[in-house]
């Protein structure tokens, strides 16, 4: 029998989903018993064991995050690059800071005023952004959340609060439910002021229940006052690649693949013909008074950007646990060497095929598996959607183009769906009543995602027939995919496979809307 896990009519999940302990590090406990008549091979599965510690719950659904930015703008182009997108993105996120920092690029100075003439553009716009979608904040609320962060360089600047962690630290007080997400694009020691000011203020009880509904959102570590919130808050949420407060390891990092493949020589396989200048001023620059402030990179576009890509709501709805990954990329619950307690960021267990690596059709016709494949492969998805966006502010509704509505087995909305299903079991997959707010024709793709999922799960075996349709057929094979090692570990327990639609209208510049659909596979008894 299928089942249908519920969700309520707001996408809250309210199954059994979020409760799960890990079951991978009982797999590699028994992979380990496995090995220990294979001595030369037990050090290097051992030496790649996941976090103790299990990870964070699944988030419930929300529409529309709450955020919080901290920009080192004024530094290079690609700051301000990634406000003009948030901005033009601001009816679905609730911007509650937008904080002028300092990093190791800009060490002494911080640049408001900067983020005031974005807003000044933006409300040149407003009110044709209002003919396409509710929800556009004005720009005297915007205006009023910006602020000035710590004045100079890491943690050497905290001791006194500015306007920036004042603003920060009532953001964090403040009494909703929602997690807040703060997005580093600079350094963060505007973070650790708040935080200090609250641990002197706040009874312990009082501030763990705040850290909680935290999410740090980390574009690499900008300055030292990353690594020392990690040691000193244990229990915020944070996603980072640790790094030098410095360039020498970006080219690593997954954010890069938003459009660093020719700076950083890293995205092989990436079509980087959406992100060159020639396409960002045509499609850009050069439309109305906001898209006139987006300015020519000089490194990467948009560099930022990835810290808050995962919160737009497009059905992919990866920033309710990283390991799902989505346009900002896709994360593991691991112990970087040096850190003293797990967070999300890079690496894995190739053994298991459990690393944050995705393996990913390349524009030349063959598979490349990389982090930064986890954010490039949705690259001309996100860039026709930023263009369509753009025309929004200079265009009535019948001029302009729009997302597909999805709608999967009945149910709209953009929350994930999840599923019960025994292995031998085949499950149908209709999204026969999607359709266009502009009356276009769509085109749907299902794919399955098998390396999503994965920090609480092991992964499934599933097939997709009807791939191209309406309607697909999910067969679920096995609970269990094979390791490396095929047969070493016995297959125990529930398994995952997340199968993600596409659908994509006729549209200029086409627009693509997703659905997830999770599939839990029991192993047949």
């Amino acid at each position: 029998m299928i089942s249908i896990r519920r969700t309520a009519r707001n996408g809250r999940d309210i199954g059994r989903r979020a409760r799960r302990p890990s079951r991978l590090s009982a797999a590699r406990g028994m992979l380990l018993l496995a090995l220990l008549s294979l001595p030369a091979l037990v050090a290097p599965i051992a030496a790649a064991q996941p976090a103790r510690t299990p990870p964070p719950p699944v988030d419930d659904f929300v529409a529309r995050p709450r955020i919080v930015v901290l920009s080192d703008i004024g530094n290079e182009p690609d700051d301000q690059m990634s406000l003009v997108r948030l901005l033009l993105y601001s009816n679905e996120l609730d911007i509650e800071g937008l904080i002028a920092a300092t990093s190791t690029w800009q060490k002494t100075a911080t640049h408001p005023e900067t983020m005031h003439a974005l807003i000044r553009a933006y409300s040149e716009v407003r009110s044709n952004l209002l003919l396409h979608a509710p929800g556009w904040p004005t720009a005297a609320s915007l205006d009023a959340v910006v602020q000035p962060g710590q004045p100079g360089y890491g943690m050497a600047a905290t001791g006194k609060s500015s306007p920036g962690s004042r603003e920060l630290a009532a953001a964090i007080l403040r009494n909703d439910p929602r997690p807040l997400w703060i997005c580093l694009w600079g350094g963060a020691n505007t973070l650790a002021q708040a935080l200090i000011d609250l641990r002197q203020s706040l009874p312990r009880d009082q501030l763990d229940a705040r850290l909680r509904n935290l999410r740090v959102s980390s574009i690499s570590d900008q300055d030292d006052a990353g690594p020392w919130i990690r040691r000193e808050f244990p229990s915020i949420v944070y996603i980072v690649t640790p790094s030098e407060p410095n360039s020498t390891n970006y080219y690593a990092a997954t954010w890069t693949g938003i459009s660093g493949d020719r700076y950083y020589r890293n995205g092989e396989g990436a079509d980087f013909s959406s992100v060159t200048n020639v396409w960002l001023d045509a499609n850009i620059r050069s439309k109305g008074p906001l898209g006139a402030k987006y300015p020519r990179y000089m490194f990467i576009m948009e560099g930022d950007t990835p810290s808050y890509l995962s919160l737009i709501p497009n059905g992919l709805d990866s920033a309710m646990h990283p390991d799902w990954g989505g346009w900002g990329g896709r994360y593991l619950w691991l112990q970087p060497y040096g850190e003293l307690h797990p967070i999300w960021t890079q690496g894995g267990d190739e053994f298991a095929r459990t690393t944050t690596q995705d393996a990913v059709l390349g524009i030349d016709g063959r598979e490349h598996i990389s982090d930064q494949a986890t954010v490039w492969r949705w690259r001309s998805a996100f860039q026709r959607d930023f263009a369509a966006r753009m025309d929004w502010t200079i265009h009535d509704f019948a001029h302009a183009n729009h997302p597909p509505v999805v709608i999967v087995n009945g149910q709209d909305g953009e929350a994930p769906i999840e599923l019960d299903v025994k292995a031998g079991q085949t499950v149908s997959l209709d999204a026969s009543a999607s359709h266009d707010p502009d009356h276009q024709p769509l085109t749907f793709h299902w794919f399955l995602y098998p390396e999503a999922g994965l920090a609480t799960d092991h992964g499934a075996e599933v097939t997709l027939d009807g791939a191209d349709g309406a309607v697909a057929h999910a067969r679920a094979v096995s609970a269990c995919r094979p390791m490396w090692i095929a047969g070493l570990v016995p297959c125990h327990g529930e398994g995952v496979m997340h199968i993600i639609l596409a659908v994509t209208d006729d549209g200029t510049p086409e627009l693509t809307a997703y659905r997830r659909v999770i599939v839990h596979v029991r192993a047949e008894k």
